[in-house]
């Protein structure tokens, strides 16, 4: 017998998967919640875009959710700890952190230990907005080639944005910082023992949809191009790295500390980290052709090319990297910057009575009783900005047609449309540029949760929506990446055969709410340019523009 374990890093808790290599059969998991902030994430009531997260929390998930599987899998009379072969890491991204030379968070020393500057700045944390536009436009001017593998749009979700934005509003940590890691990176170095030194592996999925790293120009960009966006900025440059690693690579062997604080056995491999969403993709048997989604908090789409197959560069998406998600293929990702948030926010906030009169389930029940259109109701998805495919994380949601006779359920609806809305328009993007999507498959909470949700987006997207087998594919993901650097198994393909499926439930799409959700997109199409696009119609980006100004004074 042989195991591997799983960790998943998300939003607001870390999980641990085991997980028989043999046939992916589950054994156990455990989930620690990150004790710090709200929900695990450190806010600021006078700035929305700020969040972050402790990175203690990180370390202190590694010993509580292995030792809790470790534990309930003792139930299991044939499993024995020592048949443990490896570890995979998967984490929310891009969510960097400034380190010391010994690889050790900032965070975590007492002179900043109290510091939000300090600690990880998490995937949601849009503050650095002014600076991806920066970013963007220096780009663009003189190395274009940063931007064709991006979208052409670098973010304020994404690596450079959130250090130089450190750098123009806390110097004292920037200084401070000997350099800065991607949190999956985080979680590898310290169970390697690698995190201070040369030894420690780069993730290929962090640094190439994230941070602008790519071969064909050296890496990362070039230090003369950073430095002219500040000069420290370059300098730091130095202190990063210039070679990165897919998920097939080994980080290194668990630490004798580690081992003997989990119950495992000293020297076991541990995989280089990838991002949840990727190894989600993996462990829900992404390939050619299969278009997978992670619907959670927000959303990613994830493609692969044909193995060794070169793909155009296209606009508007969060990365074309050669190796990312499955290895020996070009991982494409995209996504939303907001879907679960959305119907969260709308549970919370705005229903009346919120949790206890509007949950989720009373909402989906009164809304599934609705016909497509029936709410005269149409909405953008942008409550969190845009991800994919304007790149713009200053973007908002608008809700079109509510009258004083309009419903709870009718708004819950309308949301959920949109973020299908959303979700097609990613598809045809990938399809406008040649990039076939034969297959969805769908992972992460609201798909296993929210049957509703499911025939809405295969009637909006006319496609059939499949589901993972498994409910924690991130995790899963992490085991398969696990199970191939311990030689479990000879490659992904062999793994994915053997521990990933689809559940026999599928959603099509139905004819007639096919045919209503066609006429429904165009509006939607036509708010998403008039709202979006700067070019299409220059009075309304204005007004949004006019709008989030007065609000920054205001919150001054």
């Amino acid at each position: 017998m042989a195991y591997t374990i799983g960790l998943d890093y998300g939003t607001n808790s870390v999980r641990a998967l085991l997980v028989d290599i043999a046939d992916g059969r589950e054994l156990a998991s455990f989930v620690y919640e990150y004790p710090t902030g709200k929900n695990g994430i450190i806010l600021d009531e006078s700035d929305h875009n700020l969040a972050r997260q402790n990175p203690a929390d990180y370390l202190n998930g590694i010993g509580a959710t292995i030792k809790g599987v470790l534990g309930k899998a003792k139930a299991d009379k044939v499993f024995r700890a020592e048949d443990v072969i490896a570890i995979g890491v998967d984490t929310t991204g891009s969510t960097p952190l400034p380190v010391d030379k010994d690889g050790n968070a900032l965070s975590m020393s007492d002179e900043f230990k109290n510091n939000p500057n300090a600690m990880a700045w998490l995937w949601k944390d849009h503050t650095s907005f002014a600076e991806a536009g920066e970013i963007t436009e220096l780009a663009r001017k003189e190395k274009p080639e940063y931007l064709a593998k991006c979208g052409g749009v670098y973010s304020s979700e994404w690596f450079f944005s959130k250090l130089l934005h450190c750098l123009r509003i806390d110097e004292k940590v920037f200084e401070a910082a000997y350099s800065w890691v991607e949190c999956c990176d985080f979680i590898t170095g310290n169970l390697t023992g690698t995190q201070g030194s040369d030894a420690l592996k780069r993730s290929r999925c962090a640094a190439g949809h994230k941070a602008m790293y790519n071969e064909d120009w050296g890496g990362l960009p070039a230090k003369d191009f950073l430095a002219k966006l500040d000069s420290r900025l370059g300098d730091l440059r130095d202190r990063l790295y210039d070679q990165t690693y897919a998920v097939d690579t080994l980080a290194g062997k668990l630490t004798a500390d580690w081992a003997d604080k989990l119950g495992l056995k000293e020297g076991i491999d541990v995989a280089v980290g990838a991002f949840d969403a990727h190894l989600g993709a993996v462990g829900s048997g992404i390939g050619p052709g299969k278009l997978v989604k992670i619907l959670g908090t927000s959303s990613c789409d994830m493609l692969v090319s044909e193995p060794g197959q070169a793909v155009p560069d296209i606009e508007g998406i969060c990365g074309i990297v050669d190796g990312s998600i499955l290895p020996g293929c070009f991982g494409l990702e995209a996504g939303q910057s907001a879907v679960g948030d959305i119907f969260n926010w709308f549970v919370d906030y705005i229903e009346p009575g919120g949790k206890q009169a509007g949950s989720h389930q009373a909402l989906t029940e009164k809304a599934n009783k609705l016909r497509p259109g029936q709410s005269g109701l149409l909405a953008l998805d942008w409550n969190n900005g845009n991800r994919t495919i304007l790149v713009d994380q200053r973007l908002t949601g608008l809700l079109l047609g509510q009258t004083l006779h309009t419903k709870p359920e009718e708004i819950y609806r309308t949301l959920i449309e949109a973020t299908a809305f959303g979700a097609l328009t990613i598809i045809n993007r990938f399809e406008e540029y040649g990039v076939k999507v034969n297959e969805v498959i769908n992972c992460g909470g609201i798909s296993e949760k929210n049957a509703m949700v499911m025939q809405i987006y295969a009637d909006v997207c006319d496609r059939q929506m499949k589901i993972s087998s498994s409910a924690q594919t991130c995790a899963l993901g992490s085991c398969i990446a696990a199970a191939v650097v311990a030689g479990g198994h000879g490659s992904f393909a062999d793994a994915q055969k053997a521990m990933c499926s689809v559940k026999e439930t599928t959603f099509k799409p139905i004819s007639a709410n096919v045919s209503v959700y066609k006429k429904l997109y165009k509006l939607y199409l036509q708010l998403h340019d008039a709202f979006g696009r700067i070019d299409y119609n220059q009075s309304l980006h204005n007004v949004m523009k006019d709008l989030l100004e007065i609000k920054d004074n205001t919150n001054c």
